[in-house]
């Protein structure tokens, strides 16, 4: 199995990065014709998933998931402020598993894989591997 590492850049404490084109741009230099693309970010405050991105859905999805966890008392010890953050991170998940065919991911028609940032901005990992 062999793995690209790519760093990408973040540049707002919350935001959606369309990662497909650099995913399929690996899978094309890649010399299997077909298999699974595992990606998986290093980090405890982003995380992946897949999502359509019509116009607004990206802020969509980030107040909607800001939405989800009460104000609570969190005890991280060093910035509670933060801890949704990684709460966040850990609903959605660091990893994603894509089929590819013919060195294109079998995405759905507006399916596109995107980097959840929550703690930005950063540079983040990204592994990209197949089998």
């Amino acid at each position: 199995m062999q793995t690209k590492t790519v760093e990408i850049a973040t540049k707002k404490k919350d935001e959606v990065v369309d990662i497909t084109d650099r995913v399929e741009q690996y899978l094309r230099e890649a010399p299997a014709e077909s298999g699974i693309c595992f990606l998986f970010t290093a980090h405890t405050t982003c995380a992946l998933t897949t999502a359509d991105l019509d116009p607004g859905t990206d802020l969509d999805l980030l107040d909607a998931l800001r939405h989800l966890l009460p104000k609570l008392s969190y005890r991280h010890p060093h910035d509670p402020s933060h801890t949704p953050d990684h709460i966040l991170a850990s609903l959605i998940g660091p990893s994603l598993a894509v089929p590819f065919s013919g060195r294109r991911m079998m995405l759905g028609t507006w399916q596109r894989i995107i980097l959840v940032e929550l703690d930005g901005p950063r540079r983040r990992t990204l592994h990209i591997s197949y089998a």
